[in-house]
C-alpha cells in the first residue's frame, strides 16, 4: 500500500471516530431544541471554518478530539449592559441584529442608549433615543455583532440547562453510545471482510504479518499455507510446537515450506529476540481457513467480539490504576497514529478491526468519571436528580477545567514521549 494511501487511512479513521461522536451530542442536542453553536474537530485555532444554519461547523489545528459547544454551558462572551449606546436593525417589528461597535458606519439602524434589555426571558430591549424612551421585541434568533464577530442570542428554552435531567444526559451519553455503535457495525464489516473459520480445518495459513519482523522481509504472504518448520509439520492443534521451536531459535535460520496458489514454496526466516519475552519471534499469526459469514453469525460474533475488547480495555485501566504501566507504556495521538499506519499499511481487513477498537475505546473512556468527561457530567446530573436542583455552575465549570487541563498536560507528557520514541527509532 503506497504511503499517501496509508496517510490518507489513518487521518480518515481518527476523523469518523471523532466525527461520530460529536456527532451523537449534537443531533441529540439540537432534538431537545438546545442551540449548538459550534461543531469542532480537534482543538485549538482554526483550520477550516464554515456556518450552517445556526452553527459554525470548524476543523482545528490539533487532532486530540473534539467538541459540541452548547448554548448555555459555559457564560455567554457577548454581553450587553444598560447605560451602553448601541445600534438595532428591525425586521418588521422585531431586532434581528444587535450591533456594539462602529456604530457610525451602521445604517439602517436605529441608536440609542440601552435602558433595559433582556435577551433570555421576556426578549425585549428599550433604548433611550434621542430622549424618547422605545421598547422593541427581540427575535429569538437575533444576532449580536461585536468585532466582526456575529453571536446568535440565547433565548432560556434554547440553552442546555433549560432541559430537563433526561434530555440532557442523552445529549451527554449519545457521543459515546455513537462511538459503540460504531464499533458493533465496524466488527461486523469486519467479519464479513475476514470470514469465519471452517468447521474442522485441515490446514494452517499465514493469517498475519507483523510489520518489522523477520516475516516482513521475508517471501511471505497472508493466505499462505504453512506446511513445515525446519522439517516439523504444521498441523491444526499443533501449534503450540512450531511456536516453541522458533522462539528456542533467535539469531538461528528456519525453514518454511508453504503453499502458495497449489506450488510449494522455502521460505528462509530467521527468528529475532524479543527483548521483552526472552524468545525468538518472527512476526506470524496463525490463521486457518475461512467462509462467509451468515447475517446472525455477523450479529452473533460481532457481539462476542465487544464483549472481548471491552473485558481486554479494562484490565489495560486496571493494569493503569495499580501502577502495572510505566510512563513509557503510555501512548498519545503521535503512538495512536503511528500504529494505525502499520496496521493501515496491512490492509483494510486489519484496520477496519483496528478502528473498531479505537472507537469502543473512545466511547468507554469517555464514560470515565473524570472531570471534563462525559461521565463526570453524568455523574453531576445524577446528583442534581438526586438533590432536586442542580449544583453550582461555576464550581461544576472548574472543576470540569481543572480536569480539562490535566489531561491536556498528560497528553503533552505522552505526545513528547512519543516523539523521542520515534526519534530513537523505538517501537
Amino acid at each position: 500500500m503506497h504511503m499517501i494511501q496509508v496517510v490518507f487511512l489513518t487521518v480518515l479513521v481518527f476523523f469518523v471516530i471523532v466525527t461520530i461522536h460529536e456527532w451523537g451530542h449534537y443531533y441529540f442536542a439540537k432534538r431537545a431544541g438546545i442551540l449548538v453553536r459550534e461543531f469542532a474537530i480537534g482543538f485549538g485555532p482554526k483550520l477550516l471554518s464554515f456556518k450552517r444554519g445556526e452553527t459554525r461547523y470548524t476543523l482545528r489545528l490539533i487532532p486530540a478530539g473534539g467538541f459540541v459547544r452548547m448554548a448555555g454551558e459555559d457564560p455567554e462572551i457577548v454581553d450587553v449592559a444598560e447605560g451602553q449606546t448601541i445600534a438595532v436593525r428591525l425586521s418588521g417589528d422585531s431586532v434581528t441584529r444587535i450591533y456594539l461597535d462602529r456604530l457610525d458606519e451602521r445604517s439602517q439602524v436605529i441608536r440609542g442608549e440601552v435602558q433595559a434589555i433582556d435577551m433570555e426571558r421576556r426578549l425585549s430591549i428599550t433604548l433611550d433615543v434621542d430622549g424618547v424612551s422605545e421598547t422593541y421585541r427581540i427575535h429569538p434568533q437575533a444576532l449580536l455583532i461585536s468585532k466582526g464577530k456575529e453571536t446568535q442570542i440565547a433565548p432560556i428554552d434554547r440553552q442546555f440547562g433549560s432541559k430537563t435531567i433526561g434530555q440532557r444526559a442523552l445529549a451527554i451519553f449519545a457521543g459515546p453510545f455513537m462511538n459503540f455503535v460504531l464499533a458493533f457495525v465496524l466488527i461486523g464489516i469486519y467479519i464479513q471482510l475476514s470470514g469465519v473459520t471452517v468447521d474442522n480445518p485441515d490446514k494452517v495459513l499465514v493469517g498475519e504479518i507483523v510489520a518489522g519482523r523477520p516475516a516482513a522481509e521475508a517471501d511471505l504472504k497472508v493466505g499462505d499455507e504453512i506446511r513445515s518448520v525446519n522439517g516439523m509439520k504444521v498441523e491444526v492443534g499443533q501449534e503450540s510446537k512450531i511456536i516453541d521451536l522458533i522462539a528456542g531459535s533467535p539469531g538461528k535460520a528456519t525453514t518454511w515450506e508453504i503453499v502458495r496458489n497449489g506450488e510449494l514454496r522455502k521460505v528462509t526466516i530467521t527468528p529475532v529476540l524479543d527483548k521483552d519475552a526472552k524468545v525468538g519471534k518472527v512476526g506470524v499469526g496463525f490463521a486457518y481457513p475461512t467462509r462467509s459469514a451468515t447475517f446472525g453469525e455477523t450479529i452473533k460474533y460481532s457481539g462476542q467480539y465487544m464483549k472481548s475488547m471491552t473485558v481486554a480495555i479494562f484490565e489495560g485501566f486496571k493494569k493503569l490504576i495499580f501502577g502495572e504501566f510505566k510512563l513509557d507504556d503510555l501512548g498519545g495521538p503521535v503512538r495512536t497514529a503511528e500504529v494505525t499506519g502499520q496496521i493501515a499499511a496491512q490492509g483494510i481487513t486489519k484496520l477496519t478491526s483496528w478502528a473498531a477498537l479505537l472507537s469502543l475505546y473512545l466511547g468507554i473512556f469517555n464514560l470515565l468519571p473524570i472531570p471534563a468527561l462525559d461521565g463526570s457530567r453524568l455523574i453531576f446530573l445524577g446528583l442534581e436528580a438526586v438533590r432536586g436542583r442542580p449544583l453550582d455552575p461555576n464550581r461544576e465549570s472548574l472543576v470540569h477545567f481543572i480536569g480539562f487541563a490535566m489531561i491536556m498536560l498528560l497528553m503533552l507528557v505522552v505526545t513528547y514521549n512519543d516523539i523521542l520514541r520515534l526519534f530513537r527509532g523505538e517501537h
